[in-house]
This record gives structure tokens, C-alpha cells and sequence, in this order.
């Protein structure tokens, strides 16, 4: 009997683990079936491009979620620092002139922020015991909020030198490379060696899975959880330094919806919701999945692109539902 089971366990898992590498391959074939323009080098590195900022706070969310966290914020928070980083380096010109000094204080200002941002909420879900979908809901509301009033309803926008000095970050790179792609692809890996090698990773997944187990096992509940949210906010502010030389402005409608994308490329990508384990390699394939929709919807205009919202919604759900299954039948 036991020769019997093992193959039919390790083909579900392996089902599980290869699906959404599959979906991606599909997508791919789909991409250049309908639009020959699909996989030309210029579309492949706009897409890429794009994704980088959610793909980085993906990563990031990984952790939340992998250690039974959830992040609704993201967006949000990301809109608030690039605000508060916009006008930190239009302040700063009239004493340090326009050039990389003045940038590079941004840069500090975004990653410090993000930081801090995503320390706070960790601190009220960890230490004080709110919930944290209470938390992180009322920190968006905060950030939204915020960023609309430093821009008093409207933009707010980078200096027009200082843009042009800024800008080579997100249009130019290395080898052909933007920079965006670069900083992705060196946060995922970093990401999984630190999920699979370390016992971060591992204390991380051990306290999604069960937290009681977690404290008996020596592991710091509280320590560790406030780290994932405060390394979630960190990667919000890295993926905010990589943005905002793109438009070169933040208002209260940046980075609506790049929560539900990063949550969305988190459970595509295999990491259960509920908490316990998580892959980053995973999440990177899931924002890959959802960018190329995006890019194929638009090139094909199969549906209004206003509907991509609508799409990424049903998905998240689809997968949720899959992973459910996935566990009922593990279960039997």
C-alpha cells in the first residue's frame, strides 16, 4: 500500500510546484500567438520593467504572508514616500543645488520611511495584538490620506533638472538591462537564499504554520514578524526609489491596487495564505503571470484594460480555491 500512495503524493506536489511554470510557459506561447510583436526585445523589457516595483514588494510580501501576516498597505505607503521623497529632494535644492547629492538624500529618505512604515505596522500587529488586516487598513487609509494632503488634492512633481538627472535610474542600466530588472532579479534572489538558507526564512514559516509550536520551539515570535513587515516596508521604499524617476511625480492615485497585485503573485506563486510556506522563486513567476495578462490584453485588446483590476481580482480568488482543494485532498 505504501508503494501504491507515494507516487500519487509526489505527482499532486509536483503538479503544484510545476503549475504555475506551466501557466507562465502557456502564456508565453499565447503572447507571441496573438501579437507578433510579443517577444520582441523592446516589449519583453518594457514588461519586465514594469513589473519590477510590484516584483519587489512581492518579495517582500512572501515573508508577510509566509509567517501569517498580511499586508494591505503597500500601495498606499508607496504613494506617502514618494510624496514625502519628492518633496525632501525639492526642499533640499536651493541649498545643495540640483544633482546626485540631492538624490541620493531621497533615496535615503524613501528607504528610511519605508522602513519605519513597515516597522509600525508590524509593532501593532506583533506587540500590541491588532489584527492585521485592522492594522494594515488603517495604515492605508493613513498613507492615502497623507499623500493627498501634502499635495494639497493634486501632484506633487519632481524638479524638472533634478528629473532629468534621476531618470537614467529607471530608462537606462547595464548591458542592455534597466536598472529596474537588475535591482528585481538581485531582491529575488536574495529572497529565496534567505526563505531556503537561513533560519530567518525558516522561524518565518515556522510561525505561519503554528505559533504556539513556534514559541515552545525557542523561536521570537514578536522579533520575527515585526521583521517581516519592517523588510516588506524597506522594499516598498526600494521599489519607490526605482519608480519615481519614471513619471517623476507621486499623487493620491500611485500605487492603487499594487497591494492586490503583490498579494495576487504571492499565492499564484504557491505560497499558502494562511501562512507556513512560501517560495520566492514562486512569487516571481506570479508576477510574471500577471504582467504578461496585462501586456497580452492590451496588445490583443481581447477586454478594456480597465478591467485588469477585475481580472487580477478572480485570480487571486481562483488561486485561493485551488490551494484549498489542494489541501482537502492532501487531507483524504
Amino acid at each position: 500500500m505504501t508503494a501504491t500512495t507515494a507516487p500519487s503524493s509526489t505527482k499532486r506536489f509536483s503538479l503544484h510546484v510545476l503549475g504555475p511554470l506551466l501557466a507562465l510557459i502557456v502564456l508565453v506561447a499565447l503572447g507571441a500567438w496573438l501579437n507578433d510583436n510579443f517577444l520582441s526585445y523592446g516589449n519583453v523589457t518594457n514588461v519586465l520593467a514594469r513589473s519590477a516595483f510590484i516584483g519587489i514588494i512581492a518579495v517582500g510580501m512572501t515573508f508577510v504572508i509566509t509567517s501569517g501576516g498580511i499586508d494591505l498597505s503597500v500601495g498606499a505607503m508607496a504613494a506617502f514616500i514618494a510624496g514625502l521623497m519628492i518633496m525632501s529632494m525639492n526642499a533640499l535644492i536651493p541649498t545643495m543645488g540640483v544633482g546626485w547629492p540631492v538624490i541620493l538624500v531621497g533615496m535615503l529618505v524613501a528607504a528610511t520611511a519605508g522602513l519605519v512604515a513597515g516597522f509600525l505596522n508590524g509593532f501593532l500587529t506583533a506587540k500590541v495584538g491588532i489584527e492585521a488586516f485592522i492594522v494594515t487598513l488603517g495604515t492605508m487609509g493613513i498613507y492615502r490620506s497623507l499623500v493627498t494632503w501634502l499635495a494639497d488634492g493634486g501632484t506633487l512633481s519632481l524638479d524638472f533638472d533634478l528629473r532629468a538627472i534621476y531618470r537614467p535610474v529607471y530608462y537606462d542600466g547595464f548591458l542592455g538591462i534597466s536598472w529596474p530588472i537588475i535591482v528585481f532579479a538581485l531582491v529575488a534572489i536574495a529572497g529565496e537564499i534567505v526563505m531556503r538558507q537561513t533560519a530567518y526564512g525558516r522561524h518565518a514559516a515556522a510561525i505561519g504554520a503554528n505559533e504556539q509550536v513556534a514559541k515552545y520551539s525557542a523561536v521570537n515570535v514578536v522579533r520575527v514578524r515585526i521583521a517581516t513587515y519592517a523588510l516588506l516596508g524597506l522594499l516598498v521604499g526600494l521599489a519607490t526609489i526605482m519608480y519615481v524617476p519614471r513619471l517623476g511625480s507621486a499623487s493620491a492615485s500611485t500605487g492603487v491596487l499594487w497591494e492586490l497585485e503583490a498579494i495576487a503573485a504571492v499565492i499564484i506563486g504557491g505560497t499558502v495564505l494562511k501562512g507556513g510556506y512560501g517560495r520566492v522563486w514562486g512569487t516571481v513567476v506570479g508576477v510574471l503571470i500577471l504582467s504578461l495578462i496585462d501586456n497580452i490584453l492590451n496588445l490583443a485588446s481581447i477586454v478594456s484594460p480597465y478591467l485588469n483590476g477585475t481580472i487580477q481580482g478572480v485570480i487571486v480568488i481562483l488561486a485561493v480555491v485551488l490551494q484549498r482543494e489542494k489541501k482537502a485532498a492532501d487531507q483524504r
